[in-house]
């Protein structure tokens, strides 16, 4: 399976990579089924005539009924969480037409205005079909049998069904049909890559035996599918869109809309710390601890209000690598554009890692395949522009997310707002320390970095269900209880 470092990161909007930005893919994708199908036709007007035969002539010959109605039904997961993951909005905008990377996520409520006043869908902003949500959006707890992001897309006409697709959203905004998951081909790539490896194990010794820093091996698998000049400007378009979203993060205030009254903390925290610049404080401990915490307050708070962000590798745990990669180029004086692409690169093969062999999916192994793994690759990445070498990034990823094993994804009220946004935070500092300690090491330690995924694997496997991305467990009954 050939994964590309914008397979992990991916330009979309907020709040979750599983449960907004698949969906609205698998609604793209069901769109282009529809219209490959000939389904998307229309009826057109007929000319007046005078006599039948002429009126007969006129009219048009279909090969294919004519599309009347579209269902959506969310199962496992996608229904426990979806309304607060915003889910079924997801799929509406995606049968729209919008794409996650390219809509502007002011327009969004006004959009789902408009349906719902007009109740009138425009599939693919052009075929207009009746649509109240509350009757054509279906939630349905149990889980399908491949993974509990299953959804599937019904079309009828007036005789009856016309097409049917399920679609899995594996995470980090990854979408799988049900025949690939059927056949077991869901290596949607097959790309041959100067460098595969499928383990840490192999990405060390290629990196020794061909002399090679990770993100400079990532660089030649990369130019397997276009030029290095086009890696290099789509990560720095990543960064760039990364980085915007630190910014529109320190500029909100107010509290964040779903029914928990969650104030923003980026702005009045960011207002503190300009304070001690003036003051001349900004080396102590604390202050650059803070820094941190401010950057990936300012994105999870972002995402969670719908906004634009980067899955890296999910949008629950997009704080992360932003808001470690802004601390250093911001107090690193040397820093450039060459930093940003290496350290997104290195970072990017140790997602590929935690994806392959294990998940990062909070519906699938908890919170720690997705806030243990974008730790994992943020260390790495620090790592990487510190001078490590490939065994003290492997070491300082594996640190990153040994720290992270066990994590359960319990949302309160199925938003992505507590705990999600301040254990971004956490993990932020915790990847920075990461890389600390790798690099005061020579690279060599006790438990891999292969063996601390499959143990992540593995605890996913043995987590009870309550506690992975359904709102029934943990965190999210605990404050109901009390």
């Amino acid at each position: 399976m050939a994964i590309s470092v914008f397979d992990l990161f991916k330009i979309g909007i907020g709040p979750s990579s599983s449960h907004t930005v698949g969906p609205m893919r698998a609604a793209n994708s069901f769109v282009e089924l529809l219209a490959a199908r000939g389904l998307l036709h229309r009826q057109p007007a007929l000319a007046v005539h005078d006599d039948a035969d002429a009126i007969d002539a006129a009219q048009p010959t279909l090969s294919t009924p004519a599309l009347t109605r579209i269902e959506v039904v969310l199962y496992g997961s996608l229904a426990a969480t979806g309304i607060g993951h915003a889910t079924d909005r997801a799929a509406i905008l995606g049968l729209m037409g919008h794409r996650p990377d390219t809509i502007d996520p002011s327009l969004v409520d006004g959009y789902l205005r408009e349906l719902e006043q007009d109740r009138t869908l425009l599939i693919d902003g052009n075929y207009p079909l009746p649509f109240v949500a509350d009757r054509d959006v279906r939630m349905v707890l149990k889980s399908l049998a491949y993974h509990p992001n299953g959804m599937t897309f019904n079309a009828y006409g007036e005789e009856g069904a016309l097409l049917s697709a399920t679609y899995y959203s594996v995470g980090g905004g990854f979408v799988v049909t049900a025949e690939q998951a059927a056949s077991g081909a869901v290596d949607q790539d097959s790309t041959m890559l100067p460098f595969e490896f499928s383990t840490a194990d192999e990405l060390m010794a290629l990196c020794k035996r061909h002399g090679l820093r990770i993100s400079q091996l990532m660089m030649e698998n990369e130019k397997a599918w276009r030029p290095e000049a086009d890696t290099r400007a789509g990560l720095l378009k990543i960064w760039r869109t990364m980085d915007a979203c630190v910014d529109r993060g320190l500029q909100q205030q107010g509290i964040l809309l779903g029914g928990l009254e969650v104030k923003r903390r980026a702005f009045r925290l960011h207002t503190s710390l300009q304070a001690t610049v003036q003051q001349n404080l900004i080396g102590s401990t604390l202050s650059a601890m803070q820094w941190v915490n401010l950057f990936a307050l300012a994105v999870n708070e972002e995402n969670a209000a719908g906004g634009r962000v980067v899955t890296a590798p999910t949008n629950g745990a997009a704080g992360i690598i932003p808001a470690v990669l802004r601390y250093y180029m911001r107090f690193e004086s040397t820093a450039g554009d060459d930093d940003v692409v290496d350290f997104l690169l290195a970072a990017a093969a140790i997602g590929i890692l935690c994806k392959k062999n294990a998940s990062i999916s909070g519906a699938e192994v908890g919170c720690q395949g997705e806030v243990g793994s974008a730790c994992a690759m943020a260390a790495a990445g620090l790592a990487e522009v510190l001078g490590a070498t490939p065994e003290q990034v492997e070491n300082a990823a594996e640190i990153g997310l040994e720290h992270n094993l066990g994590l359960t994804c319990d949302p309160v009220g199925g938003l992505v707002q507590v705990p999600c946004i301040e254990r971004n935070a956490i993990a932020s500092i915790k990847a920075i320390n990461a890389a600390q300690l790798a690099l005061a090491g020579d690279g060599t330690h006790f438990i891999s970095l292969d063996q601390v995924i499959r143990t992540m694997r593995d605890t996913g496997a043995d987590m009870m269900d309550k506690y992975k991305e359904t709102s029934l467990g943990g965190l999210a009954v605990a404050r109901i209880a009390c």
